[in-house]
């Protein structure tokens, strides 16, 4: 956890009338835990789990060009977006590293962008002063945010909104939910279904109750949320991904439009080479022998003993009942099955190369 907190989300004081540990968290007063963070993963992984998501960014692009001027900051297709749909895309800078991943969503006129909360000063002004004349940038600084994970949590949910449950992954919509106008996008970080809800500020807390009122529903902190993505494989900011690493290396590249394999978004060149030539090192995941966890920074050697990478996060993965991490390796260790060495405490800890995730994603595809 980073940074000296002084701000606060919406949901803060119902944080801690329900007992949670809080901690600083990129600038915000955040829970890490309620009952525990294995319980609250287990949790999500069989019921539902509710997540105050509100330190993240959220704005809006509006105006005729919107979707284009986005589209020359990232390499995803943005002015191909379909009514309802959501991209998940990254701003990249001249060298290919990324400077934020976002998800971008066509709602009406407009595109809606959530952005991570360590970036979002950065990513917005940068937005903001590159978007020119044809599109504005509002940022939604009011609304709150929030995410319900799990199996359960399109029952849940399908109580209080209706036409949720019908809802594809990726998709977003303008539901009502308790008589407040939300954003509901079936979309979420924890490899489970689910949703996020962006919500009026003076909404959140009634939202919140109802939903923490149905009995498959439990808190759940940063702790558990980290857990979660980490066994789903997917990529912090900050950790996985930054301005050094390019979604290429990243395994990103998926995300990339294919027109956009041919230039038109800063750092194309480098990240048309990679597409073109491969990478020197990819993220792969990492399964260590025994119980004990590694974590991010600790040096990967391959078995002659010369270093070949970094893992970026680790930890142990209640779902997978061990120790799981990531990290970036040379690519010719990056193949399935790989044994590799990772420095723990001065000593090397066997471990192997394996393929993402550690556990089945489970998005509602409908």
């Amino acid at each position: 956890m980073s940074g000296g907190a002084s701000r606060t989300t919406h949901l803060h004081e119902l944080h801690v009338s329900l007992g949670a540990k809080m901690v600083p968290f990129a600038g915000y007063d955040m829970p890490v835990q309620y009952t525990g963070i294995i319980a609250e993963h287990r949790h999500t992984r069989s019921g539902a789990g509710l997540f105050d998501v509100g330190h993240m960014g959220q704005g809006r692009l509006t105006g005729a060009g919107a979707a284009a001027a986005l589209e020359t900051l990232v390499p995803g297709d943005i002015t191909g977006l379909a009514e309802g749909r959501m991209r998940y895309t990254q701003l990249t800078n001249e060298h290919g590293g990324i400077l934020d991943d976002l998800m971008a969503s066509k709602i009406g006129d407009a595109i809606f962008l959530v952005v991570n909360a360590s970036r979002k000063e950065s990513d917005f002004a940068h937005i903001a002063g590159s978007i020119g004349s044809d599109a504005a940038l509002e940022i939604l600084a009011d609304r709150a945010l929030i995410a319900l994970q799990g199996p359960k949590a399109a029952a849940v949910l399908g109580r209080h909104a209706q036409g949720v449950a019908e809802m594809k992954f990726m998709t977003i919509s303008a539901v009502d939910v308790l008589g407040a106008e939300c954003l509901v996008s079936r979309s979420g970080y924890t490899g489970e279904d689910g949703y996020e809800i962006s919500i009026p500020g003076e909404s959140a807390v009634e939202i919140a109750q109802a939903l923490l009122a149905e009995s498959e529903v439990m808190p759940i902190g940063l702790g558990a949320r980290d857990t979660l993505r980490l066994e789903a494989g997917l990529c912090l900011y900050g950790n996985d991904i930054d301005e050094t690493t390019t979604p290429v290396e990243a395994g990103l590249t998926w995300s990339i439009a294919k027109r956009h394999e041919e230039g038109g978004f800063p750092g194309a060149p480098v990240i048309q080479q990679q597409i073109a030539d491969g990478p020197e090192r990819r993220r792969v995941g990492l399964k260590p022998d025994g119980k004990a966890p590694v974590r991010a920074h600790a040096e990967i050697r391959g078995k002659l003993g010369e270093t070949v990478g970094e893992v970026t996060s680790g930890g142990f993965g209640p779902t997978v009942d061990g120790p799981v991490a990531m990290g970036y390796v040379k690519s010719e260790h990056a193949g399935a099955g790989t044994p590799v060495d990772i420095m723990v405490r001065g000593k090397p800890l066997p471990a192997t190369v394996v393929s993402l995730p550690f556990v089945e994603r489970r998005y509602f595809k409908g």
